[in-house]
């Protein structure tokens, strides 16, 4: 299948830029340069420079042209479930410090029911009461990701854990809260892939809408699913790794 003019504009352009070809900085051909080298119009052009600049790969700056924007630097986001298992409260905090940076977060928890997806995964019917967490994760306080969990209510109903920010056991993470009330987690799965970032995770994150995220599946296991929850990571800034003991 032909693609469509713009999109190869677009493609010759990213790969020049990954490349390094047009380094960060670098002011791209004007509209009417593109449109001449590729024998089309400038709207053509144009489309083709507004969808870099949406996946931030350019950026505009007024009355002096595009650019190559600049690209951070990435970090790194370590999954341990060892953390998690020595009971050392939140592996979020425990991976900043290790780092030398202040790991903190907003969150915001409210009754809900659980979607057809949240329900499979935790083990319980469609439109049970779950707890669901809504968090935007902090380094330095600049945003780093995000994440909704979800717990099943039947489990966590009238339990000092019920709201899992307050209380006792506040900001213990997932393995401590739930020890607490005598579920012992025993073992997690993430099941990993990719999407485009929604307009409301652009803002909250402070991303360039196109952009691409990580999204992570977590489910914490005892006797049964005792958490669920979706966290997406920014993937121009972070990437993850994952740290798993080898008896």
């Amino acid at each position: 299948m032909t693609q469509p003019a713009y999109l190869r504009i677009a493609d010759n352009l990213r790969q020049r830029i990954v490349k390094g070809t047009l380094a960060p900085g670098d002011r791209v051909p004007s509209r009417h340069e593109l449109a001449r080298e590729h024998g089309v119009s400038d709207r053509v052009a144009v489309e083709a420079v507004r969808l870099l600049v949406a996946e931030g790969y350019l950026e505009s700056r007024s009355g002096s042209g595009t650019y190559v924007r600049q690209r951070p630097k990435v970090k790194r986001l370590t999954r341990s479930w060892y953390r998690g298992q020595a009971g050392a409260g939140s592996p979020f905090r425990a991976d900043m410090e290790s780092q030398g940076r202040a790991g903190t977060w907003r969150s915001i928890s409210e009754t809900s029911t659980a979607s057809s997806s949240v329900a499979e995964r935790l083990g319980v019917a469609e439109g049970d009461p779950v707890m669901e967490t809504r968090y935007t994760f902090l380094a330095d306080d600049r945003p780093v990701m995000l994440s909704t969990s979800w717990e099943p209510l039947e489990i966590t109903r009238d339990t000092p854990v019920m709201l899992p920010e307050e209380g006792p056991y506040a900001g213990a993470g997932v393995v401590a809260r739930m020890r607490a009330i005598g579920q012992d987690v025993a073992l997690a799965t993430e099941v990993v892939s990719a999407r485009g970032i929604l307009a409301d995770e652009a803002e909250r994150l402070g991303e360039p809408v196109g952009s691409i995220v990580t999204v992570i599946q977590r489910t914490y296991l005892g006797e049964r699913p005792l958490e669920t929850a979706e966290i997406v990571v920014p993937v121009e800034r972070y990437e993850l790794v994952y740290a798993i003991p080898v008896d």
